[in-house]
């Protein structure tokens, strides 16, 4: 009985497991580098090309992989989105200097400094506990950049995990996509009531015939055929 262990072992050892969620978190959130890094890129032999994710922000990998770094991806998130107010803040006394050049100092040395690195200092300390998190300065940059601007007015609920149809080649897995809400979203459309067609196409049809028929004014004689004339004549 595993009384209180949260979480699956995914046959392998603790720091197995936990190298194995870092580094799919990690690559989730590498998916949202921008095209331009992967111009001119190859692999270690200098030829093969790397080429960008086919869709950003999505990673597939077994079922059970997905719904266990769920919660990591999610936490990290959550970190991130409580350190925006604290940049926001910090950016009323930061500077446009580049670094290292003398306005730059000018204001290192100054008072709007020490007032920029107190309220910036939350927000260090939240990149920090993301990078022990993750281990990649990278994919916490995107994070805190990009990633948790999105979901500012989300309470919760960052990420999505769906079965996939097809199993994994090779051992038959059960795959699954784990991905970022709203940038895949589907739509749901409203059905509509049913018509039935045949009482429509009678109602066509009367409608048709009904415009076809000729209508004859009741005060004019019906004119009589020249047959009927003649032989009205001869009995005369």
């Amino acid at each position: 009985m595993r009384h209180k262990k949260k979480g699956r072992r995914l046959g392998r050892s603790s720091s197995h497991r936990q190298a194995m969620l870092r580094n799919l978190a990690t690559g989730l959130f590498l998916t949202e580098r921008d095209e331009s890094f992967y111009e001119g890129l190859t692999m270690a032999d200098g030829k093969s090309v790397v080429n960008p994710p086919r869709h950003k922000g999505r990673v597939v990998t077994t079922i059970q992989k997905a719904k266990e770094v769920k919660p990591l991806v999610e936490k990290c998130i959550t970190i991130a989105k409580k350190a925006i107010p604290f940049e926001q803040a910090a950016q009323v006394f930061a500077t446009d200097a580049d670094r290292n050049s003398e306005a730059w100092k000018k204001w290192r040395e100054s008072e709007e400094w020490k007032k920029w690195s107190a309220a910036m200092a939350p927000a260090v300390d939240a990149r920090r506990r993301v990078f022990a998190l993750l281990r990649d300065k990278e994919a916490v940059e995107i994070l805190f950049d990009d990633v948790a601007h999105r979901f500012v007015d989300r309470p919760g609920g960052y990420t999505r995990v769906l079965r996939m149809a097809q199993p994994r080649l090779g051992d038959a897995g059960v795959q699954a996509i784990l991905e970022f809400v709203g940038v895949h979203d589907r739509v749901k459309r409203v059905s509509q009531k049913p018509t039935f067609v045949d009482d429509a196409n009678e109602n066509v049809a009367g409608q048709v015939a009904d415009k076809k028929a000729p209508v004859q004014p009741a005060d004019e004689p019906v004119a009589e055929s020249p047959e009927a004339a003649s032989h009205s004549e001869d009995t005369n």
